[in-house]
């Protein structure tokens, strides 16, 4: 089993809607049994500039992580659907398992 999370910035856009949104429309059609977006409330990225929600700011430069456990077969179909759409993001696979396996 594997940890599959995705990194993405919550305005950022694929085939007309949220990449957090395609991801998981993509992993529900691949049989994938389920998996979670999660917006961050502050962060900073590669360049370092702080983001954070304020009353004033309005959504689009936070970070949302994208989470899937799941079988082996299943995380490389996945990223290789990531991969046919010539997409960038940022993604962790980690080995995991389930308690009493």
């Amino acid at each position: 089993m594997n940890l599959l999370s995705f990194y993405v910035s919550e305005k950022q856009r694929h085939a007309g809607m949220p990449v957090y949104e395609w991801l998981l429309e993509e992993a529900r059609a691949l049989g994938v049994h389920g998996g979670s977006a999660f917006r961050a409330i502050a962060g900073f990225g590669q360049h370092g500039k702080m983001h954070e929600e304020t009353f004033f700011e309005l959504a689009g430069e936070l970070a949302v992580k994208i989470e899937f456990v799941l079988e082996d077969a299943q995380a490389e179909q996945l990223l290789e659907r990531v991969r046919s759409e010539s997409m960038k993001i940022f993604y962790v696979k980690q080995a995991v398992q389930a308690v009493g396996t």
